[in-house]
């Protein structure tokens, strides 16, 4: 039996990815997962496929969570598929690389609108689902290093992420009474679709490396051992104080 039998989990942004690994370790413990894509069905349904090859369960909901009605909507269909949610990750992101003085208006308010606004109302929706139904829950962020440490030319990904810690540290004393915790993790950098430009940019590559002790990314293969993500889960009670973990 896995830890997270009869628990019902979204996890935004789970076609690739981040959350796609959070989204099948989640099913291999038991949890039925839903499935959030914005853009790419395709990826979607292959997270899908490999829950349900493994005897997991899950739905496939599309939500652009920089739009507010979006947002709510994914975890309004949520409770309304399963009549419960245990489990809200705010996996969803993306970043824009430009210079300070060109960042443009259009690119400064699409990484927030998806990194912080989409993150916020999802987590107020899931609260208040939690609430309202007096059960006890968890809400993880997935933040990263950048929460805390700069980063040239990236800058509207690391006021998004600023932004996250904070809503972290704020939001967990007022749902604290209702048994519902909140925590972010933030990983360095990982070998995923959103560094995709990094990567193809040999000089941009070696200065992101040059920033790494360890000088490589996370692989995907590390990804799937993320076990360390499952005390945060487990309810009725977590052991683990509201904080960002975070991870190599």
């Amino acid at each position: 039996m896995g830890q997270l039998e009869q628990r019902v989990a979204v996890v935004t942004g789970s076609d690739s990815g981040i959350g796609r690994a959070i989204a099948l370790l989640f099913a291999r413990e038991g949890a039925t997962v839903v499935v959030n894509y914005a853009h790419n069905e395709k990826k979607a349904d292959e997270v899908r496929q490999q829950i349900e090859q493994n005897r997991g369960k899950c739905i496939v909901l599309q939500a652009d969570l920089s739009q507010y009605q979006q947002a709510v909507g994914l975890i309004q269909q949520a409770v309304a598929h399963f009549d419960r949610l245990d489990i809200l990750v705010n996996n969803a992101g993306m970043e824009i690389h430009s210079p300070f003085l060109d960042v443009t208006e259009e690119q400064y308010d699409r990484v927030l609108d998806v990194d912080l606004k989409g993150a916020f109302f999802c987590a107020q929706a899931a609260a208040r689902e939690m609430v309202k139904r007096k059960a006890p829950g968890r809400i993880i962020n997935i933040s990263s290093v950048h929460e805390d440490l700069p980063m040239p030319q990236n800058v509207p990904y690391c006021c998004a992420k600023g932004g996250l810690r904070m809503l972290m540290r704020t939001i967990c004393l007022e749902l604290a009474p209702h048994n519902i915790t909140v925590n972010n993790i933030g990983p360095g950098a990982v070998d995923t679709p959103i560094d995709a430009d990094v990567k193809a940019d040999p000089a941009k590559y070696k200065a992101l490396l040059d920033e790494i002790p360890l000088h490589r990314m996370a692989n995907r293969k590390r990804l799937r051992n993320w076990r360390f993500i499952l005390p945060l889960m487990l309810l009725p009670i977590s052991p683990v104080l509201p904080s960002s973990l975070m991870v190599a």
